[in-house]
């Protein structure tokens, strides 16, 4: 069977398969670990090692050696998995130990520890079924979760639970739902830099209300139960402990002030300190802690009259104990050091890599924002690392580090090694689209929107109808200078249409106004962007025919597909809405809090944000996707929306995804997708 886009995109997950990721810098900067699948199309990632002095691969593991089978993965590691949205198999993370000369992983439930210089790899005698493994900094014990325990091992096995509790509802070392899918926290224990204790979280889900997610498709198997804390409703109840690993005994750390999310935990050699948020999110405090008594005092305070914007990789302390965070000062996210914001107010930091003798970041010009580079702080100075006109991310310190760079000129992203003697290439195995981008960015209008419009490679000057590809919310960028962001937007272009992307208010990268301009509104601000692109559109594409105009997109570019075909019928002519949040009251806490304020104490925004009290508007074909396994935006939404629109006498399409999750990551799913919204696309607009 010739291969296709579609099928090519679902069978590479989006053509990632193939690519090195998860790269780890050993101190020295001798080598570098890393996983990688064999092709493209090899969704089972293996375990390697960079020589940075010569620039040579060795394959440390690869998973089907062993005899352990691959499929099988607990209920815990399987949500895990799919609050960090990953879909593939193997080795998927790892772990190592503080000199990178060892590592742990799992594979189908069972702990595999690999020797890192000389590739041996070898199975504890430890029982299968846990998750999040780790290693002590020193190498010589093996930390892991089994259910609701904390658990440690010598490298041999004889497990030992160092904390458990017989109530189901409260786990030790877990990140619970909130942190991992809306705070980037993704674990929740920290071995200490000695090697002799573990903070771990204790999280105690029992306010949490339960929902139930059941699969139509097979009422033989009993629904399962999900503590989905909603807007308005109780979080859970989590707090900081240091356990000891010889005595396992755990003393409470005694975080003071006013808080309910507990963000981010850091342990280094100049101390652990740990960084608390109140429910509103205006407030967040950075505790610094005593190990040996619990007692904590808090070193720096930030208030915001909105919110207060996490940033990956801080709050850090430097080797000499000075504070690194970031906060957003004169309309930007700066870097601030020791209290003192040290970037200029032309650059918006994205993220914090590392914390060293320098400080390495992401960060991007406020004028362009889809672009960003690799920056570096020492001594007071300011370096730029990258100048790639793209976009970037790296590993590392500023002594060694992997840089991956990627263009709109580059046919795949470009992996460096980076030595303050040489530069290594790693190879990416990666396939070759088959389709090219054909893609213009450009800042359009006095406030300088960010727009990407894409065209078919036909040569021709014919007029076609034109599709809006969104996302549009906020911690996401649809323009980027990347190919790679493009290939699906350019797919659909090569069927016909002029695809149009626009990254509105509340969108990374343009300051913190710009973020902050959907504040109690998580509708009309970002339709009005989408709407004055449209009206604007005539004199930036002649190609575009703007009386036969769509719009997809998924999860909140779902929402925005269908907000827009409601409220603005007479210029959205046919919408796809995937797995689209239909009402805020029905998403999480943190995430809908922080941009419409707690329903329980005012519920006005979320009632001015609601689609079912648009549905009586819908006057254009619309299509609604979901997943009914999906625990992050709950096929709920989709379902009541189907249920108020029926009620108004308003036809629609609904195509419910039996056993698929909000990341739909079944192959066939993912091909006919894109095939089943092109034909309703075309069967309404061409």
């Amino acid at each position: 069977m010739s291969d296709t886009f579609p099928r090519q995109y679902a069978r590479t997950q989006r053509l990632s398969l193939g690519e090195p990721r998860n790269f780890t810098v050993s101190p020295d900067g001798s080598r570098v670990i890393f996983i990688r699948s064999h092709s493209g199309s090899d969704a089972v990632n293996t375990l390697w090692s960079l020589d940075t002095a010569t620039g040579i691969e060795r394959e440390l593991l690869d998973p089907r050696t062993l005899n352990t089978d691959l499929s099988e993965l607990t209920a815990a590691e399987r949500r895990q998995r799919e609050r960090a949205r990953e879909g593939a198999s193997g080795v998927t993370s790892y772990a190592c130990n503080q000199d990178v000369t060892s590592a742990v992983t799992v594979l189908g439930g069972s702990i595999v520890l690999i020797d890192l210089l000389s590739g041996v790899a070898t199975l504890p005698a430890i029982d299968p079924g846990v998750f999040d493994v780790r290693l002590s900094p020193d190498g010589s014990t093996i930390s892991y979760l089994r259910g609701t325990s904390l658990c440690v091992s010598s490298l041999a096995g004889n497990e030992r639970v160092i904390t458990s509790d017989p109530n189901d509802a409260i786990s030790w070392g877990n990140a619970e739902f909130i942190a991992a899918e809306e705070m980037g926290r993704f674990r929740g224990y920290w071995w200490s830099p000695d090697s002799q204790s573990i903070a771990a979280c204790r999280v105690d889900v029992s306010p949490i209300d339960v929902w139930y997610i059941a699969d139509p498709a097979h009422p033989e198997l009993p629904a399962t139960e999900h503590r989905y804390p909603a807007a308005g409703t109780p979080n859970a109840v989590v707090s900081l402990h240091i356990i000891s690993v010889a005595t396992t005994t755990a003393t409470a750390v005694e975080l003071s002030g006013t808080w309910e999310y507990l963000n981010t935990v850091s342990w280094n050699s100049a101390g652990l300190i740990a960084q608390t948020q109140t429910r509103d999110q205006k407030k967040v405090d950075i505790h610094s802690i005593d190990p040996g008594t619990g007692k904590a005092t808090i070193i720096s305070s930030d208030i915001d009259d909105v919110w207060i914007e996490l940033v990956p990789g801080v709050p850090a302390l430097q080797r000499d104990g000075t504070l690194v965070t970031c906060s957003d000062r004169d309309d930007a996210r700066r870097l601030v050091v020791n209290g003192s914001a040290v970037t200029p107010t032309t650059l918006q930091v994205r993220s914090v890599v590392s914390v060293g003798d320098s400080i390495v970041f992401i960060a991007n010009d406020i004028s362009t924002p889809w672009a960003t580079d690799a920056w570096a702080y020492s001594k007071g100075e300011l370096q730029q690392i990258t100048h790639s006109h793209g976009v970037v991310s790296i590993s590392g310190s500023l002594n060694c580090y992997v840089s991956r760079i990627s263009t709109l000129d580059t046919e795949r992203a470009q992996f460096t090694v980076h030595t303050p003697t040489a530069s290594h290439n790693i190879a990416s195995l990666a396939e070759t689209s088959l389709v090219q981008p054909n893609v213009r960015i450009m800042s359009v209008g006095p406030r300088g929107i960010p727009v990407a419009i894409l065209l078919p490679r036909d040569g021709l000057s014919t007029k076609l109808p034109v599709l809006f590809d969104p996302y549009g919310g906020p911690h996401a960028q649809r323009v980027v200078a990347s190919r790679a962001a493009y290939h699906s937007s350019q797919w659909f272009a090569d069927q016909g249409f002029v695809v149009v992307i626009v990254d509105g208010t509340g969108t990374p990268g343009k300051g913190s106004a710009w973020e902050r301009g959907i504040v109690n509104d998580l509708a009309q601000p970002i339709l009005d962007d989408q709407v004055e692109i449209l009206r604007d559109l005539n004199d930036l594409e002649p190609r575009a025919d703007t009386s036969r105009v769509g719009i997809r997109g998924w999860s909140f570019g779902g929402y925005l597909a269908a907000l827009a075909v409601l409220r603005r019928s007479d210029l959205f002519h046919a919408a796809v809405a995937g797995a689209p949040v239909t009402d805020w009251r029905l998403y999480d806490t943190y995430y809908t809090e922080r941009y419409l304020g707690n329903p329980s104490i005012d519920a006005r925004a979320y009632e001015a944000t609601s689609l079912f009290n648009d549905a009586k508007h819908l006057q254009q074909p619309l299509l609604l996707i979901h997943g009914l396994a999906d625990d992050n935006v709950v096929a709920a939404h989709t379902l009541q929306l189907s249920s108020e629109l029926l009620a108004a006498g308003k036809p629609h399409e609904v195509l419910p995804l039996s056993g698929v999750t909000h990341m739909t990551p079944q192959e066939v799913v993912a091909e006919n997708l894109l095939l089943h919204q092109l034909e309703f696309l075309q069967r309404n607009l061409c």
